[in-house]
């Protein structure tokens, strides 16, 4: 008992001293990490492209930040007021946003960025001060080019302070060191002036040229409903997809005041629709179309109808009342009985064999398809039966300018058809496959395909995605009755209601070409001729 009450004392010795030593401990061994942390080889390396991933992660973050916080910029542009912002994106260009009608979409550069450009609202004062004072419309050009000058240096200026900013000070939030907030603020504006010199080096400003304008009709969806509703509720899908197309033209002929193709009062307007199958929102779309662009002339280069068949007839009423003439072609969907039943209705022009005729201004002569396959399917030598029924196109063509009436408007159901016209008419027109394009062939004749004015009909729900209901307008002038601009015109298939309206020009018509001499054309006598027509080139 004795030794435990001796041994008592040096135990809590002893652990008096552990206590009192532990600070000293603790500082050799931070002192031997320190020393073990400077002598290369004994701590595992740092990686530096992970730290770099985390630095670019941070800047970009922090640039996007920043230009939402305070990358905008109010401008007054003439008489509206505008907001400009610059936005990250894959593809760059310009979008300007019309609310509530659509937005027009400028391919004017290519650049990790795009210039945002949303119409508030028009200014009452100075719209009225434009009123009161007429003359100063002439100088309205130069003072909106001057506003939007300025309002995008300005915007230069304030993003480049949004985005090194943002990025400096998300990387102190996120580093606490001035150096790391530094180095990323650094980082963001280097990234914003490259994007500045690839958005500068790649500007094109002949975008204006070809917009493409959209527009999306808010109060459809809840008057439509979806696709299952569309059959009980065809009528009043028909009417919002015609109110559709009257609000998207609009909006265009407001926005075509840029400096693109104008078409004159005496401009020949041409409305080219195809294989409309059966699709009875067709003809509310065309009349508003007829209507808004105010069509001198239709151009349907066939398979109006499914089938071909008697029972069918009455779906071809609607076309008497279109406030404009009828140019028709038998596609391969139509029968002999639907173009006897088309050649009794009033305003309707039916093309056969060659056959040529004035309307409108223009002269027209088409070739119905040889083929007559509304199942779908296609007999042997089906394709050599296109191109002997072009070959008569083409000669019927010779005829007529031997005879002094030389054709202007070429039209078949097929293209491998249309194709065999090539040097014997400035343009022709076909349809067939369902999707829109257009070419300078060989010879200098312009191929124009329509795609599905029917969103293929009833075989517009056969895919993923239901097909596109697309026109266009062509823009004639009257002297040369040659083609000087057209409009593509795209609206949502089945269900849908999205449209689209771009405008395009012929290379030749194109600011800094060299204009074709008035009356020149295809050799009117074969293909073994030179051209006169422009070279082939993409339209």
């Amino acid at each position: 008992m004795a030794r435990v009450s001796a041994a008592v004392p040096h135990v809590l010795a002893e652990v008096m001293n552990s206590i009192r030593n532990a600070p000293r401990a603790l500082v050799r061994r931070h002192r031997a990490r320190d020393r073990a942390a400077a002598t290369p080889g004994l701590t595992p390396r740092s990686r530096p492209w992970t730290r770099a991933f985390g630095l670019v992660a941070v800047v970009l973050l922090g640039a996007w930040l920043g230009l939402l916080v305070v990358g905008d910029v109010r401008v007054p542009v003439g008489p509206m007021n505008t907001t400009m912002t610059l936005r990250p994106s894959i593809s760059g260009g310009t979008k300007i946003n019309v609310s509530p009608l659509g937005a027009l979409q400028l391919d004017s550069h290519v650049a990790p960025v795009r210039l945002d450009v949303n119409v508030d609202q028009l200014d009452p004062d100075r719209a009225q001060a434009l009123v009161d004072h007429p003359e100063r419309l002439s100088g309205l050009q130069d003072e909106v080019a001057q506003d939007v000058e300025h309002g995008t240096l300005d915007l230069a200026v304030r993003s480049c302070v949004a985005v090194v900013s943002g990025a400096t000070a998300l990387g102190f939030v996120v580093y606490r060191r001035p150096r790391r907030a530094l180095a990323a603020g650094g980082l963001a504006l280097t990234l914003l002036v490259a994007s500045g010199g690839t958005a500068y080096a790649t500007w094109n400003p002949d975008s204006v040229l070809e917009p493409r304008f959209s527009g999306l009709l808010s109060s459809a969806p809840s008057l439509v409903g979806d696709a299952r509703s569309i059959v009980t509720e065809f009528d009043v899908y028909q009417k919002e997809l015609a109110r559709l197309v009257t609000n998207v033209t609009k909006l265009y002929d407001v926005t075509s005041t840029l400096p693109a193709y104008q078409p004159d009062p005496t401009t020949i307007r041409v409305l080219h629709v195809s294989d409309i199958h059966l699709n009875p929102a067709s003809w509310k779309i065309i009349a508003s179309l007829v209507e808004q662009y105010k069509v001198d002339v239709i151009v349907d280069s066939g398979d109006t109808m499914d089938h071909g068949t008697a029972a069918e007839n009455g779906f071809l009423d609607p076309i008497e009342d279109l406030d404009a003439p009828y140019v028709w072609v038998r596609g391969n969907h139509d029968s002999r009985v639907t173009q006897k039943y088309l050649e009794g209705l009033k305003n309707v022009h039916v093309l056969d064999d060659g056959r040529a005729r004035t309307v409108a201004g223009l002269r027209f002569a088409g070739i119905g398809d040889p083929q007559y396959t509304p199942d779908r399917s296609q007999s042997d030598g089906a394709e050599a039966s296109q191109e002997l029924a072009g070959a008569r196109l083409a000669s019927a063509l010779r005829d007529q300018h031997a005879a002094g009436t030389p054709v202007d408007v070429a039209i078949a159901h097929e293209p491998s058809a249309a194709r065999e016209v090539d040097g014997e008419v400035p343009l022709v027109l076909a349809g067939h496959l369902h999707r829109e394009d257009m070419e300078v062939m060989k010879y200098g004749t312009r191929l124009r395909i329509e795609g599905s004015t029917g969103g293929s009909g009833l075989r517009a729900v056969e895919g993923e995605y239901p097909d596109p209901i697309q026109a266009s307008i062509l823009y004639f002038d009257r002297d040369s009755r040659r083609l000087q601009a057209w409009d593509e015109i795209k609206l949502g298939g089945l269900g849908l209601t999205t449209a689209e309206v771009s405008r395009h020009l012929p290379k030749e018509n194109q600011p800094g070409a060299t204009p074709s001499p008035t009356g020149t054309g295809p050799s009117p006598t074969g293909r073994s001729r030179t051209p006169a027509a422009p070279s082939p080139a993409s339209p």
